[in-house]
């Protein structure tokens, strides 16, 4: 068949982690299946789940304080912690078991232990990590943490943070030594690369989708510019997935759907200030996530993080906000406007109207200088001198905005958001953190969503693969602590540094 015209089971949109973990899934359920993969940029994982994109990996719950929200009452919900700690764990059953059958290779170049801490200052944030600390610590899934406000033992957790602090004000602090550095930019590459050996996969770097439609028959149509011959290629497939990161929204669009109505994207970039200076690396030997500024929206949560990234230990602090009307890091400055539809104009004139405060904020950070980002980051680390630290653009990501019942039109969507067609022969994945720590979970969603008349014959499989598949960890203390047990061995996890 000519490679212009052909003819798939399944097509992928975008090379990120997404995309390269559904179809991994598909390929161990369906190794006869016929997958295809296209990328507009020339490598994998070059946007959001590149490592230098996608700064503070990892997400388990353990540290970040917006997944556990203070209620009216002052009781803290621990709901969205426990659920994203869960798929956590599929997380890594399932790169356990691609480590095994050798589809991912030493496991140390994309994933290392570090501890995960919280670390807030004022009365009423340490009492916030109090009562969180309280309502986690018995918990089977959070069993192990440590909680301090004593300044001489948080000292020996995090120094750099300690050291020059010379405020009265109360300080805490929570630690879990069993957390992890991912980077997810490495793992993606080599799903990639191993997908691509296979004599059923077909993944197309150097293309970019112009057009997606469906024809009567169902499949879908995917009209592709060969960047590289400068030519158009048509692809059909009976399912297609959309994981193009900041990009989904608009091919989204494309389709047609009913599904792609009435809904939106906000476009905020993230910086980072970066220090490689190895006498200030070694001081800190964590993930430190603190509590987010008072009226500001939960994507600007302060965390300073060691990574390894490169072959280089590196720390990374942020996010700061930015504004550029592209989707992407390598979009184009017309993607905001172009995404304004007659259907969606009124949920985005909506949106505005309600996220006054948002806006305020992103101004605010758009005027403050680097001087102004280091004085924030000394909130942090006090003895921070500005010729040590970088700044670093981060990734571009899409806040998703749609009409909900419970936030009315217009509201703006934090996390990620699984959409598919009526008749599951589409699937699309908008928003962002914490997207690609919870990746697998997703894509099992997908398997859920699309594929149900095959999942009885699917799992067993499944249950090889990810051997808690179908039951609640939550529930099953003891499986947890054989599937945590287990993945920590084969992924290397097993001595903590402290």
């Amino acid at each position: 068949m000519n490679d212009n015209d052909t003819t798939n089971d399944v097509i992928l949109i975008g090379a990120g982690i997404v995309s390269a973990t559904l179809a991994t899934l598909l390929n161990k359920l369906e190794p006869e299946w016929h997958i295809t993969l296209f990328e507009k940029l020339d490598a994998a994982g070059k946007e959001s789940s590149n490592e230098w994109n996608n700064a503070g990996t990892g997400h388990a719950a353990l540290c970040e304080l917006n997944y556990t929200p203070e209620q009216q009452d002052g009781s803290i919900s621990i709901d969205r912690a426990v659920e994203i700690n869960e798929q956590f764990q599929i997380s890594r059953q399932f790169w356990s078991h691609l480590v095994e059958q050798g589809d991912l290779r030493s496991p140390q170049e994309f994933i290392r232990p570090l501890p995960h801490m919280s670390f807030v200052y004022g009365e009423d944030h340490v009492a916030f990590l109090k009562k969180r600390f309280d309502a986690l610590a018995d918990h089977p899934q959070f069993q192990g943490m440590a909680f301090s406000e004593d300044p001489e033992r948080i000292k020996e957790w995090m120094p750099l943070m300690m050291e020059g602090r010379t405020s009265e004000e109360p300080v805490a602090a929570t630690k879990f030594d069993h957390g992890t550095d991912v980077n997810f930019g490495e793992m993606t590459r080599q799903l990639l690369n191993n997908l691509d050996q296979q004599s059923n996969v077909d993944v197309r770097y150097n293309h970019s989708v112009d057009d997606i439609t469906q024809r009567k028959d169902g499949t879908w149509e995917v009209t592709v510019q060969n960047l590289e011959k400068e030519s158009l290629e048509e692809h059909t497939a009976s399912f297609a997935f959309i994981g193009a990161g900041g990009g989904a929204l608009p091919l989204l669009q494309k389709t047609g759907l009913p599904e792609s109505k009435h809904i939106g994207g906000f476009p905020i970039s993230g910086e980072f200030l970066v220090c490689d200076r190895p006498e200030v690396v070694r001081q800190h030997h964590a993930k430190v996530y603190g509590k987010e500024p008072e009226g500001a929206p939960p994507m600007t949560v302060p965390h300073l993080d060691r990574r390894h990234i490169e072959g280089k230990d590196t720390l990374l602090y942020g996010p700061f906000a930015g504004f550029t009307p592209k989707f992407l890091k390598a979009g184009s400055p017309m993607d905001l406007f172009g995404s304004v539809k007659p259907t969606n104009v009124l949920t985005m004139l909506a949106a505005g109207a309600k996220n006054t405060p948002l806006l305020k904020y992103l101004a605010q950070q758009l005027t403050k200088s680097k001087k102004g980002r280091v004085e924030e980051l000394r909130h942090f680390v006090p003895n921070a001198s500005s010729e040590d630290w970088d700044l670093l653009v981060a990734g571009q990501r899409v806040q998703l905005i749609e009409d909900t019942e419970a936030g009315g039109r217009g509201a703006l969507q934090f996390g990620t958001k699984l959409i598919h067609a009526n008749d599951r022969s589409m699937a699309a994945l908008l928003g962002e953190s914490p997207g690609a720590s919870v990746s697998v979970s997703i894509m099992l969603e997908v398997l859920n969503s699309c594929f149900p008349e095959y999942l009885e014959s699917w799992e067993p499989k499944l249950k090889t693969i990810i051997p808690s598949y179908g039951q609640s960890l939550e529930d099953h203390p003891e499986l947890l602590d054989q599937v945590h047990a287990s993945t920590s061995r084969t992924l290397g996890l097993t001595d903590p540094v402290i």
